[in-house]
């Protein structure tokens, strides 16, 4: 069953008319359907060009959007998951394994949420606990014993911020990412498919490149989480959205992602094979690059990278 975000409501009500019309194949309407799906695809154009900071996070949110494991299985081949952080458990919000880019033997992990109500419990709605970064940490340190790259996929509104999480150490698991996946020898890329929530996204986001899809974004805190603060108000999140400078065309200009990947019209969900082709052909040239460079030099630059991150340039102020 399709779903419709409000601000697609006119390509909804062309759409409806356009079946209507369909369901009469005994009538000659063939110039008038002809008509109104060009209509439809003008439309759509018009609105998918000129989206808000608040519609894209909408688009990054949508319920048939393309998850890890969707990736996992178009865009990579020969997936072998791999569970567990042997210390606790094995978190479902966090799956990950050996896997194929191309001829090239990898290490892929990703964030990972449900379609319904039984498999988002399962995953913890995409939203990991301590042993989900420690079994991510787990088959990053495989992946560096074994010379293999690490791609990681980003889709999260944080992590877990209940008491259990805590009792474990939520905060310092994702610390420990952040310091190890800073010294790891092999190429990193970092990709965010759908939401980049705070800590919970960084946790497996430190890399060599970190790249974005075209409707996904990338936060500190959610736009309602932010409007709850300063305006003491939830409701304020479009208003915080665009306040944010998070969607990907702001994060780019910040210097904070190194690439935008496109997305089909409509979103990634409306056309998962073409998203998942550019998705390879990105990640393939990125991980190329890389891959020329020697571990010392990736090393230096990975560094550099985030120390450049949140730096701000001061004009001189003219003398009285």
């Amino acid at each position: 069953m399709k779903h419709y975000l409000d601000f697609e409501k006119p390509i909804v009500e062309l759409q409806r008319k356009l079946d209507e019309l369909k369901k009469h194949p005994g009538i000659s309407l063939e110039a008038e359907i002809a008509q109104i799906e060009i209509k439809i695809e003008e439309t759509r154009r018009n609105i998918f060009s000129d989206l808000t900071p608040w519609q894209r996070v909408q688009l990054a949110r949508h319920p048939r959007r393309p998850y890890s494991l969707d990736y996992f299985a178009t865009a990579f081949s020969d997936f072998s998951e791999l569970n567990g952080d042997r210390l606790f458990s094995n978190d479902q919000a966090i799956v990950g394994g050996f896997a194929r880019l191309g001829d090239q033997k990898i290490m892929v992990i990703g964030t990972q949420k449900g379609r319904e109500t039984k498999e988002n419990i399962k995953r913890n709605f995409g939203s990991a606990h301590p042993e989900g970064y420690r079994k991510a940490l787990r088959l990053m340190n495989m992946a560096n014993k074994f010379a293999l790259p690490i791609i990681t996929l980003i889709d999260t509104a944080g992590a877990y911020p209940g008491i259990g999480a805590e009792e474990r150490h939520i905060a310092e698991a994702i610390a420990v990412n952040l310091r190890e996946m800073m010294l790891m020898e092999v190429p990193i890329i970092a990709i965010v498919i759908g939401e980049g929530g705070s800590g919970g996204a960084l946790g497996i986001g430190v890399a060599d490149r970190v790249l974005i899809l075209e409707n996904a974004y990338y936060s500190v805190i959610s736009p309602e989480g932010c409007a709850a603060i300063l305006w003491k108000d939830r409701s304020a999140a479009a208003r915080a959205a665009e306040a944010l400078k998070i969607t990907a065309t702001h994060l780019r200009e910040l210097g904070l992602i190194d690439e935008i990947i496109p997305e089909p019209l409509g979103g990634a969900h409306n056309d998962l094979t073409a998203m998942s082709q550019t998705f390879k052909v990105a990640l393939t040239r990125h991980l190329a690059e890389l891959q020329a460079l020697e571990p010392a030099e990736r090393l230096r630059l990975r560094y550099e990278k985030f120390r450049r991150y949140g730096a701000v340039s001061e004009k001189e102020q003219a003398a009285a």
